[in-house]
C-alpha cells in the first residue's frame, strides 16, 4: 500500500512522508525546498514532488493521503473544556461548541485542492484524517521498533484541542489513557515564556533550553503558572496561554502572555545577551516543565514503564533534551525512543504510519532519518559552474580525509553529502563541522558563520566505540534527542561541545547508517586522539537547513566559511589558507 502523509494542519512546518508497504522511504520538510523557514500557511507541494520522484512513484499510484488533523465530535469533552476555560473570549468559546470543525473543514478543502492539483491518486486519492495527537503517538510508537507493550507520550502546544497524550501501544494498536486540552498545555506555557524571553514561539524554545543552564531555577518561583497535583494540571490563563483581549500587545503584535505577566516579571526581554533576570526565568520555566511532566508520566505511564521499560515519545516538547535526560533516569525506563522529527513536521509520517497500521501494514522500525534528496558529484560540479560567485573548486580523492585535515588545522568546514536529514537536527549530511578540542571554535561559528547568539551551545557527533566512555551511558542516541553528563576526563578534551551544565546533546554515529561521516570522525581521531566532531546545522540564523548544492553555495558566500565540501567537490574561498 502506498500512503502519502502530509502535515501543515496548524499552519506551520508542512512536510511530506511516503510509506510503501509500511516502510518510510522518503520524507522532507517543505521549508527546505522553498527556502522559507517553517513555510507558514503552505502545504508540502515541493516536498511531495520530491518523495514521489525519489521513490519512482507516479502521483496516480498513491492509494491514501493521510492528514494529521481530524474532526472532534461535540460529544468529546475537548470542545466543552475549551469553551469553559476560554469563557472570557465568547466568540472562541461559542465557536468551539457550535462549529468546532471550522479549522478541519478549511484544512480538508485545502487538501482536496492539493490532491486534485498534484493528481494524487488520479486526483481522487482517499483522504484519511487522523487525530493530531494520534499522529504524534503513531510516529513515536510505530517507528520505535518496540515489540513489547510500550508506554506512549505526546506533549506539544496543541492539536485540534488536545495538548498532552498518555497512552500505550500493544500488538500494533494504540490505546488512549488520558488527554489534556487547551489551554492546559505544557508546550503552550513554555512557548509563552519563550515569547516573553524575546524569541519566536515554535522556533525559539530550544534557545530557552540552552539559556536555562546559565540561570538559577530556585531564584524565582514560577509555580503560579501551573497548578498541578501529580494527576491533573491547570494552566493559569490569566498569565499565559491567553487569547483575544487578554494578550499583551507591543508594536501592534499580540503575544501568548498577558500584561499581568509583564507586571509580575518586568519588561519582555530583547537582544542577544544572556542577561539577568532572564536567564533565571529560563531556568525556572525549564525546571517547572520538567517537574510537571515527570509527575504526570509517573502517574499515567508508571505501571507500563515498570512492566516493560519501553517509552515512545513525540510532540514539540519531545525535543526538550534536558527533560528527556531526566525521563531516561526514571525508575524502570530501559529505553526512551524520541521520534526525531518530533514536532509537527513529523506528523506527516505519523499520520501515514497510523493509517498503514490500521489497514494492516506492519510499520517498519525507523533505522535513520536520511530521507531527503541527495545529489551526485556531477550535480555538485554543475552547481559550482553555474553559480554567480564563480567558485574555485577541485575534486578530492576522499572527502572524509580532506575534511578531517582541515578540521584538525582549526578550520570550520561546511559538509554536504548523502541524503538530507528529516527533522530539525543536522546529523552529518547537511552540517557545519568544527574541531571540538580547538578553543574558540564555537564562538567563531556562532559569531561569524551562523550569526547567532554567542552563548548558544553546539553538539558533538561521536563514533559508537567512544560514546559510552564520553557519555557514561549505553542508551542509544542516534538523533541528538538527549543530553548526557559528560565524563570529567573528556570535558577538557572536547570543551567546545560541553554546555555550561556539563552536559552534551550527543549524536552517536554508526558505520552502517552513515559510513562517510563515520570515516570522517575516524580520521579526526587520527589527528586529535578524539573520535568526535562539533556538529551544527548547515544554515544561518533564521534560515532553513540547506537542501541543494546551490543552497549550500549561497550560504557559503554569505558568511565567513572558507571551505565547503559538496560530496568530494572542495570549494575554497580565494583567501583560504
Amino acid at each position: 500500500m502506498k500512503i502519502l502523509g502530509i502535515s501543515g494542519a496548524l499552519g506551520h512546518d508542512p512536510s511530506a512522508a511516503l510509506l510503501i508497504d509500511g516502510e518510510l522511504v522518503a520524507a522532507a520538510e517543505e521549508e527546505r525546498f522553498i527556502r522559507d523557514k517553517h513555510a507558514k500557511g503552505k502545504l508540502p507541494v515541493e516536498a511531495t514532488k520530491f518523495c514521489l520522484e525519489y521513490a519512482g512513484v507516479k502521483p496516480e499510484e498513491i492509494d491514501i493521503v493521510a492528514f494529521p488533523y481530524a474532526p472532534i465530535p461535540l460529544s468529546s469533552p475537548a470542545r466543552w473544556h475549551f469553551a469553559k476555560r476560554y469563557w472570557y473570549a465568547p466568540d472562541r468559546a461559542l465557536t468551539a461548541i457550535f462549529n468546532g470543525n471550522r479549522r478541519y473543514n478549511r484544512n480538508k478543502k485545502n487538501v482536496d485542492r492539493f490532491i486534485h492539483d498534484l493528481n494524487i491518486g488520479g486526483g481522487k486519492a482517499e483522504f484519511v484524517p487522523v487525530e493530531h495527537h494520534l499522529a504524534h503517538a503513531s510516529s513515536a510508537y510505530h517507528f520505535s521498533g518496540f515489540e513489547e507493550k510500550t508506554a506512549i507520550l505526546g506533549i506539544d502546544g496543541k492539536g485540534e484541542y488536545a495538548t498532552t497524550f498518555f497512552g500505550y501501544g500493544e500488538n500494533g494498536k494504540i490505546h488512549k489513557i488520558k488527554e489534556f486540552y487547551d489551554p492546559d498545555s505544557l508546550g503552550g506555557v513554555y512557548g509563552a515564556i519563550t515569547e516573553f524571553l524575546g524569541f519566536e514561539m515554535l522556533d525559539g524554545e530550544f534557545k530557552v533550553m540552552g539559556m536555562a543552564p546559565y540561570g538559577n531555577p530556585r531564584k524565582y518561583d514560577f509555580s503560579r503558572l501551573i497548578e498541578y497535583d501529580g494527576k491533573d494540571f491547570k494552566v493559569n490563563n490569566k498569565l499565559v496561554n491567553v487569547i483575544g483581549s487578554r494578550r499583551y500587545k507591543e508594536n501592534g503584535k499580540g503575544y501568548y502572555f498577558s500584561k499581568e505577566l509583564i507586571d509580575w516579571l518586568g519588561p519582555k526581554r530583547s537582544g542577544d545577551e544572556k542577561d539577568e533576570p532572564y536567564v533565571d526565568y529560563a531556568a525556572a520555566i525549564q525546571q517547572l516543565t520538567e517537574d510537571v511532566a515527570l509527575s504526570l508520566i509517573k502517574h499515567y505511564l508508571g505501571d507500563i514503564i515498570k512492566e516493560t521499560g519501553r517509552l515512545a515519545y513525540a510532540g514539540g516538547v519531545a525535543l526538550n533534551v534536558k527533560l528527556n535526560q531526566r525521563i531516561i533516569a526514571m525508575d524502570g525506563v530501559k529505553e526512551l525512543f524520541v521520534q526525531p522529527a518530533a514536532g509537527d513536521n513529523g506528523t506527516s509520517a505519523g499520520a501515514a504510519s497510523f493509517v498503514a497500521a490500521e489497514r494492516g501494514d506492519k510499520v517498519q522500525k525507523l533505522k535513520h532519518v536520511y530521507l531527503g534528496p541527495k545529489f551526485t558529484k556531477e550535480e555538485c560540479i554543475a552547481a559550482c559552474e553555474k553559480h554567480e560567485a564563480n567558485p574555485k573548486f577541485e575534486i578530492v580523492k576522499d572527502q572524509a580525509v580532506t575534511a578531517a585535515e582541515l578540521l584538525a588545522e582549526g578550520h570550520p568546514v561546511a559538509w554536504f553529502q548523502g541524503r538530507m536529514e528529516f527533522g530539525p537536527r543536522a546529523l552529518g549530511c547537511r552540517s557545519i563541522l568544527g574541531n571540538p578540542s580547538k578553543r574558540g571554535c564555537a564562538d567563531r561559528i556562532n559569531e561569524q558563520i551562523k550569526f547567532r547568539e554567542r552563548w548558544r551551545p553546539f553538539c558533538p557527533s561521536m563514533n559508537d566505540y567512544v560514546a559510552e566512555s564520553i557519555l557514561q551511558s549505553k542508551h542509544p542516541s542516534p538523533y541528538m534527542t538527549f543530553t548526557f553528563n559528560v565524563n570529567d576526563e573528556w570535558k577538557a578534551r572536547i570543551p567546545e561541545v560541553v554546555h555550561e551544565d556539563g552536559t552534551a546533546r550527543a549524536q552517536v554515529v554508526t558505520e552502517d547508517t552513515n559510513p562517510v561521516y563515520y570515516k570522517l570522525i575516524q580520521e579526526m581521531e587520527k589527528h586529535t586522539g578524539n573520535a568526535v566532531v562539533l556538529n551544527t546545522s548547515l544554515n544561518r540564523r533564521g534560515e532553513p537547513m540547506i537542501c541543494s548544492p546551490t543552497d549550500a553555495l549561497n550560504m557559503f558566500y554569505g558568511c565567513d566559511l572558507q571551505y565547503l565540501l559538496l560530496e568530494n567537490v572542495l570549494v575554497k574561498k580565494v583567501d583560504a589558507e
